[in-house]
């Protein structure tokens, strides 16, 4: 088998319970704007790459979060160093469960949001 396509995540989806207050969260976490979308049978708040024609996008949608540390978890870019992004997760009630890990792209950390969804935030070596 030699399938590679150019991204194996087309997109994601993660449940909330409160989707007003998870588009805060996430937003002061990252310093992303979410856009909200209402067209669908369900409300979402979009996380849009760059390039929408060829970035992974991700939403939020109103839904129940798997128990805590129960759940996949994924992983966002997000603005500024590790360290910055840390603090902005806990000013907006999340829980950061570790350090700042070095990988060859650059540096991640996992977190817990307000709801417990686990979460690693990822500050890229290219800037």
């Amino acid at each position: 088998m030699s399938y590679l396509p150019k991204d194996f995540l087309v997109w994601g989806e993660l449940p909330v319970s409160d989707l007003d207050k998870a588009v805060q969260f996430y937003a002061h976490a990252t310093g992303a704007e979410l856009a909200v979308d209402t067209s669908g049978p369900n409300p979402m708040a979009m996380f849009r790459p760059a390039d929408p024609a060829t970035g992974v996008a991700l939403h939020l949608y109103p839904g129940k979060p798997a128990k805590d540390g129960t759940g996949p978890t994924l992983h966002l870019a997000a603005e500024g160093t590790a360290e910055e992004i840390m603090a902005r997760v806990k000013v907006a009630r999340g829980q950061v469960v570790s350090d700042p890990i070095q990988i060859p792209a650059g540096r991640f950390f996992y977190a817990v949001d307000p709801d417990g969804n686990s979460v690693g935030f990822f500050e890229g070596s290219q800037k």
